[in-house]
């Protein structure tokens, strides 16, 4: 379910080539319908909007996606050369680093991976279908370690990198398989309270050798 009113993308850091925006949560990446199946907002028409250099590249320069829910770093490029090259750089295992944090149900060893298989969507649903063998395309890997242990047994804090190209729904999905779904994620069985949102956080991404940080919100419980 999508934020009432949800605030403004922001540009958090940026170079010639490329800059970094903080996404919110309840914010659509591209104009396509909504993909989560929920109207609203779209990171490409505001950036189509605030920077007309950016109509002419693709998705507005967008060389990767969040989720709907998913709030932190989006990288956009500034250039049809960068947005090529940076594309690369997202779907590269020694490309960009893209580093989350999560809200998962409690259990999960101090750290570990996974490296699981995610097929499209089942036709009328919106989830993913995961499995531990497929084919290559499929695969998505992550590695985790736990930061703060929760106090009342609920959550825990994750701390999430991707490794290579992400998938959708990759460690929304990824972690729920494994039986550790995220806060507020209903879709994957992690419980859903009144215009929440999966606990999500896109934390970091490292660019060209530049590592860009964005502040999680008060869920995550670290310091702004």
């Amino acid at each position: 379910m999508a934020a009432t009113n949800p605030s403004e993308p922001s540009v958090i850091a940026e170079s010639a080539e490329w800059c970094v925006l903080a996404k919110p949560a309840g914010w659509h990446c591209v104009a396509r319908g909504g993909d989560d199946g929920d109207a609203g907002p779209t990171v490409e028409a505001w950036l189509r909007g605030r920077f007309p250099d950016h109509a002419s590249l693709p998705e507005a320069g967008l060389v990767h996606r969040l989720d709907l829910g998913t709030s932190g770093c989006l990288v956009v490029a500034r250039t049809a050369g960068a947005h090529e090259r940076l594309r690369g750089a997202m779907s590269s295992a020694g490309g960009a680093r893209k580093t989350y944090l999560a809200l998962a149900a409690p259990g999960l060893p101090e750290e570990g991976s996974f490296r699981l298989y995610f097929s499209s969507r089942h036709k009328g649903s919106r989830k993913v279908t995961v499995r531990r063998e497929g084919e290559a395309p499929e695969c998505g890997r992550c590695r985790w370690n736990v930061l703060r242990r929760a106090a009342d047994g609920v959550h825990d804090l994750v701390q999430v990198e991707l490794i290579g190209r992400g998938r959708r729904h990759q460690v929304r999905a990824g972690l729920a398989h494994l039986g550790h779904p995220l806060a507020g994620d209903a879709l994957y069985g992690g419980g859903e309270r009144a215009g929440s949102h999966p606990a999500l956080h896109a934390w970091q991404v490292t660019v060209d050798g530049q590592t860009v940080q964005c502040a999680p919100d008060e869920r995550f419980g670290l310091p702004a």
